[in-house]
C-alpha cells in the first residue's frame, strides 16, 4: 500500500511521521461534520414572475452579437387564447435573469386529446444564443449542458413543471407533434425562480452614478442566483460547490446578504468530504448525496479552504467553528510544504500525485511563480487562523517558512534586468506572476504599485484571461 508522507508543522524542527493510505485523519469527526452540514441547509425561497413580453429575434450590428430581442403584435392574453398548432413557435421574455423552473398549464379549446403532445423548451440568456444553431454540435463541452428540453405531454387540463432547473431570461416554445382531432392553448406561463436568499433585502450602498448602480443590482442578482442550498460556480452550468467560489462568493456575501450559515455549511462539507490523508478536494456534488469529485486534487484550491475559513471567523466571530476546522486548514499546510524544497521554492517535481493547479483559463500560461505566492498567502492566512483559535503551536514555524518563501522567491524568481518576476524553466513573464507576488507581500507598498504598472504596460507579459486570476 503506497505510503503518504505527511509533515506536522511544529515551531522547531519537524516532525516526519508515516501513515497508510488506507488509515483515515479525521475518521471520528467526519459523520458530525457532514451532519452539521446537513443542518445548516437552507430552504430554498420561491419567488414567482409572468412573461412581461412575446418577442422575435432582430438582427442589427448595433446590438450585442448582432442579434437583439422586439416585441411582436401578439400578448399573452391573446397567445393563451389560442390554439398553439396555429402558433406553433413563441419566445417569451421574461424582463430579468432567472434561475429555477418553468411552470405553464395547458387546456382544451376542441374536442378532447387523443394523442400525446410533444413540446420543445429553449432556455437562453442572450438573444444570440436562443438564436443560434446547436446542431451540429460544434463544442467540446457535454450537448446536454445547453439548455433545451423536450416534453410529452400526455393529459391536457393538467399544470407541468419542468423538471430541469434552468438560468435564463428568455425562454422558446416549440410544437413538435400533436393530433389534428383537438385543439389545446398553452396558458399560466410562471416562472419559479429559486435561491437562498432574497436579493430585495440587500440595501444598495449610496452611489450616484447610474452606470454603477446598475453593474451593483446585476452583482447581486448573480450572487443571488449562485446561492443555492451551497455557493454554485454557477446555476446554468458547472451547479455544483467548488472551493474557488465559496471563497469569493463568501467575500460578496459578507458584505450583502450576510448568510454566513451558507458559507459555514460549505466549509464542513469540504470538511467532511475530505480524502482520508486529510487533502480537501476541489469541489463537490450535492445529489443524489454529497460527495466530492474523485480525481480532483487542486493545490490552488485546496488552500483557499483555509482562506475561506479564515474570512468566515472574522465575519461572524465564530471561533468554535474556527476551531473545528482548524485541523482541516493544519493538514492543507502540511501537504502543501512537503513540496517545498531546502532553499524554499515550491515545486511539484514529477508531480506524483496528479495535483491539478488553476489560476487562469488563459492557454500556455505558467503558474509556478503564482502557486510559490499562493503558498506563501496560505501560511499568512494559516497563521492569523492560529491566533483567532488560541493555537499558537507553529507560530514560529509559519513565520519563518513566510520570510524563507519571501526571500527565495526575491533570489530566484525575480529577474533584475527585466524588474519583474519571471515563472517556469522558460522564465515567462505574465500578468499573472507580478499580480500574485504582490498579493503574497512579497513586494509591497510603492514598489509593487511600479511592478504592477510596468507589468500592465509591458506588451511582452502574457496577458490575464479572466478576473478569477486576480
Amino acid at each position: 500500500m503506497r505510503k503518504l508522507l505527511l509533515i506536522l508543522l511544529l515551531s522547531g524542527p519537524l516532525v516526519v511521521f508515516r501513515t497508510t493510505a488506507a488509515e483515515d485523519v479525521f475518521q471520528t469527526d467526519r459523520a458530525r461534520w457532514l451532519q452539521t452540514a446537513d443542518s445548516l441547509k437552507p430552504d430554498l425561497l420561491i419567488h414567482r414572475y409572468a412573461p412581461v413580453d412575446i418577442v422575435e429575434a432582430v438582427r442589427n450590428d448595433a446590438f450585442y452579437q448582432g442579434i437583439g430581442y422586439a416585441p411582436t403584435s401578439m400578448t399573452m392574453q391573446t397567445l393563451y387564447q389560442s390554439d398553439f398548432k396555429t402558433v406553433r413557435s413563441v419566445t417569451l421574455d421574461f424582463g430579468r435573469h432567472l434561475t429555477g423552473h418553468l411552470r405553464f398549464h395547458v387546456k382544451t379549446l376542441r374536442r378532447c386529446q387523443d394523442a400525446p403532445v410533444r413540446l420543445k423548451f429553449f432556455f437562453g440568456e442572450l438573444p444570440a444564443e436562443m438564436n443560434t444553431p446547436l446542431e451540429p454540435w460544434p463544442g467540446t463541452l457535454s450537448r446536454a449542458w445547453m439548455q433545451d428540453v423536450t416534453m410529452d405531454l400526455f393529459t391536457m387540463d393538467t399544470t407541468y413543471t419542468i423538471e430541469r432547473r434552468t438560468a435564463c431570461r428568455y425562454v422558446r416554445i416549440e410544437l413538435l407533434g400533436a393530433s389534428n382531432d383537438f385543439d389545446f392553448a398553452i396558458d399560466h406561463i410562471s416562472f419559479l425562480a429559486e435561491s437562498a436568499v432574497d436579493e430585495s433585502t440587500v440595501k444598495e450602498p449610496a452611489m450616484t452614478h447610474a452606470g454603477m448602480k446598475r453593474i451593483y443590482r446585476t452583482g447581486i442578482r448573480t450572487l443571488a442566483e449562485c446561492m443555492q442550498t451551497v455557493y454554485e460556480d454557477g446555476p446554468k452550468r458547472d451547479a455544483r460547490l467548488w472551493l474557488g467560489d465559496v471563497y469569493l462568493e463568501s467575500l460578496a456575501n459578507t458584505y450583502s446578504f450576510g448568510r454566513h450559515d451558507l458559507t459555514k455549511r460549505c466549509l464542513y462539507l469540504f470538511a467532511g468530504l475530505s480524502e482520508p490523508d486529510g487533502h480537501v478536494l476541489s469541489n463537490i456534488f450535492e445529489r443524489p448525496v454529497p460527495h466530492a469529485q474523485t480525481a480532483s486534487r487542486c493545490i490552488s484550491y485546496s488552500l483557499l479552504f483555509n482562506a475561506a475559513l479564515l474570512e468566515y471567523a472574522k465575519a461572524t466571530g465564530d471561533s468554535a467553528t474556527a476551531r473545528d476546522l482548524y485541523p482541516v486548514a493544519l493538514h492543507q499546510m502540511q501537504w502543501a510544504m512537503s513540496y517545498v524544497d531546502k532553499n524554499g521554492l515550491f515545486s511539484l517535481g514529477n508531480n506524483p500525485e496528479g495535483i491539478w493547479v488553476f489560476f487562469d483559463w488563459k492557454d500556455g500560461i505558467d503558474q509556478s511563480t503564482a502557486l510559490q505566492a499562493a503558498v506563501i498567502i496560505a501560511l499568512r492566512h494559516t497563521l492569523e487562523l492560529g491566533a483567532l483559535t488560541g493555537d499558537h503551536t507553529h507560530d514560529k514555524f509559519f513565520a519563518r517558512s513566510i520570510r524563507q518563501m519571501s526571500a527565495a522567491s526575491r533570489k530566484y524568481l525575480y529577474d533584475k534586468k527585466q524588474q519583474a518576476f519571471v515563472s517556469g524553466q522558460n522564465n515567462q513573464l505574465s500578468v499573472l506572476s507580478q499580480v500574485w507576488m504582490v498579493l503574497a507581500g512579497v513586494v509591497q507598498g510603492d514598489e509593487a504599485a511600479r511592478l504592477l504598472e510596468r507589468s500592465l504596460a509591458d506588451s511582452s507579459m502574457v496577458t490575464l484571461g479572466t478576473p478569477y486570476a486576480t
